[in-house]
């Protein structure tokens, strides 16, 4: 692996591990359109390759840029676990948050520490990931659909919920989030195990999940943010050793530069999707998804 594939690689992993456009697909599709020393560097299904130790790098950056961005809120977060251990109380928005939050990452943890390997040995090639792609587009434009339809007086709604100031954040009211019921919360959690699907967005999937249970565009692509910072970085931190041992041998500059520049990329996406999903919706993305998976798999079986 050279610095430039670490690069690009990098960037383009800090941004679609956050856009709702699936940061694996994009990893396994990409090298795979360009072909030649890409294709031969940079496989996800290749057991031995160390474009997986690399892949953990970013993983870790992606999730710091998460918790940088969110700061004031995991320090609620954390305040809120606290007391509620301390006190034996589950009472403030923050200690509910704080729970929600744990029992809502059960689903994907154990999913993943079971499943990973296989899914990604098995599926992590381009051909499945082009389709998943196309099927990750057709789960946003659907679930879309299916919230204006089901009721539209839930737009009037979020759309009253929506922060009016730019840092709205700031006054600390996680009402909204906290008062999703548990078994929902469980279930935007589960949504995220399909993540493990190549070209199926964990942020994708989980914010069509939130809207489902009358969450705005805004909180659940908050509440599908956080959720994804404990799993993203408790899965890069188990397979550190991977990056420390016969992978990750040879190419830790590789890894460190493409990690920087993973995390640059991806608190740039949240500060631009936190602005974006106070007005906009998940349609363009869903268009990105159909159009860039359909036209990778025709590439794909023209030239295979």
């Amino acid at each position: 692996m050279n610095y430039l594939e670490a690069i690009v690689m990098g960037a383009i992993q800090g941004i679609t591990e956050l856009f709702p456009v699936s940061s694996l697909g994009h990893a396994v599709l990409i090298p795979a359109l360009l072909g030649g020393q890409w294709a031969r560097d940079l496989s996800v299904s290749a057991p031995e390759s160390p474009y997986l130790a690399f892949i953990v790098g970013l993983h870790v950056a992606t999730a710091l840029a998460l918790l940088v961005f969110f700061r004031r809120d995991w320090v609620r977060i954390i305040r809120g676990f606290i007391t509620s251990v301390r006190y034996r109380r589950i009472q403030t928005a923050p200690e509910r948050l704080a729970w929600l939050l744990i029992i809502a990452t059960i689903p994907v943890g154990v999913t993943g520490l079971l499943l990973e390997h296989t899914f990604r040995t098995v599926l992590g090639k381009p051909i499945p990931a082009a389709i998943f792609l196309i099927v990750n587009g057709f789960i946003l434009g659907g679930g879309e659909l299916l919230r204006r339809r089901r009721d539209p007086a839930v737009n009037r709604a979020a759309a009253l919920r929506t922060p009016s100031i730019p840092n709205a954040d700031e006054l600390g009211d996680d009402t909204a989030l906290s008062d999703v019921p548990r078994w929902r919360a469980v279930a935007i959690g589960a949504v995220q195990t399909l993540a493990l699907l190549p070209g199926i967005s964990r942020s994708g999937v989980s914010m069509v999940a939130g809207m489902a249970v009358g969450l705005s565009h805004r909180e659940a692509a908050r509440f599908s943010f956080l959720l994804a910072t404990p799993v993203i970085l408790a899965a890069g931190i188990l397979k550190l050793p991977d990056l420390f041992g016969p992978l990750g041998a040879g190419i830790h500059g590789q890894v460190l530069a493409g990690s920087a520049t993973a995390f640059i990329a991806a608190l740039l996406a949240v500060g631009f999707l936190d602005r974006y999903f106070r007005t906009r919706t998940l349609i363009p993305f869903a268009v990105y998804s159909v159009i860039a998976g359909a036209a990778s798999l025709g590439w794909l079986i023209i030239h295979g």
